[in-house]
């Protein structure tokens, strides 16, 4: 795979570079909710699809937490490679994917405890309660990969690895369509077949992510950049964390 240099190459091959993936990455991200659509509502019916409709809020709230992490983790990483500060760089970058492992580790406890309740707040009725809630409770077990995937994809696309990025959303959504008739139909699991698919898609596109973070190429990480650090006077910081 061809590596981008961000500071030589010209400016219009780099938005081609970088926009074309990352738009097929957003479409793909919106696949494993389309996907389920389909499959659950030929093989369960429209109770089925309405309880993925449920569920539907809880993957926005993961979508947005692995993009308020990852969005800012990305652009950190540009300003202060910029500023030739690459020890500071590899520190917000590490300390991102910290954070990432335990707001998503957090956020899926929190969601796992109240989920019946939080069902009945997003508007399920008692028909499509059973299947909402075991649908909701198998997709829980695969939020926090989820969210750390996203989250590292804003960081690899930062990295100049856009297409990287493409591949490891593409594989995780490639293997949820694969999965999803054998689990629903071949072994007639329903809803949950359909969310145990979509897990799984996760848990690869994860692990791509994870196999990524040595391969960095702006920064070299350390065990230290994923710990809490102090920071001297003449670095802006809040709370002793480097912004």
């Amino acid at each position: 795979m061809k590596e981008l240099d961000l500071g030589k190459e010209k400016i219009n091959k780099l938005i081609l570079a970088f926009s074309i993936p990352c738009v097929i990455s957003m479409l793909i991200n919106s696949v494993y909710n389309i996907v389920d659509q389909i499959f659950i509502g030929q093989g369960v019916g429209t109770l089925g699809n309405a309880a993925t409709n449920v569920i539907f809020p809880l993957v926005i709230i993961f979508n947005a937490t692995a993009g308020l992490i990852g969005n800012g983790a990305a652009a950190n990483l540009s300003l202060r490679l910029g500023e030739g500060r690459r020890d500071a760089a590899g520190k917000s970058i590490g300390q991102a994917i910290t954070l990432t492992v335990l707001i998503s580790i957090a956020l899926f406890i929190i969601m796992y405890i109240f989920l019946p309740k939080l069902l009945y707040i997003f508007g399920c009725t008692k028909n499509v309660y059973p299947y909402a809630l075991e649908y909701g409770r198998i997709i829980l077990f695969g939020a926090p990969f989820m969210i750390i995937y996203s989250a590292l994809s804003n960081v690899i696309r930062a990295d100049g690895s856009p297409k990287y990025s493409m591949i490891m959303l593409v594989v995780g959504a490639i293997i949820n369509i694969i999965l999803d008739p054998i689990f629903i139909f071949s072994f007639d699991m329903g809803v949950a077949g359909g969310a145990i698919a979509t897990v799984l898609g996760q848990i690869v596109s994860f692990v791509i992510a994870i196999f990524y973070i040595k391969r960095i190429k702006s920064v070299n990480l350390s065990k230290k950049d994923f710990l809490r650090s102090y920071c001297r006077c003449d670095m802006f910081c809040y709370n002793n964390i480097y912004l």
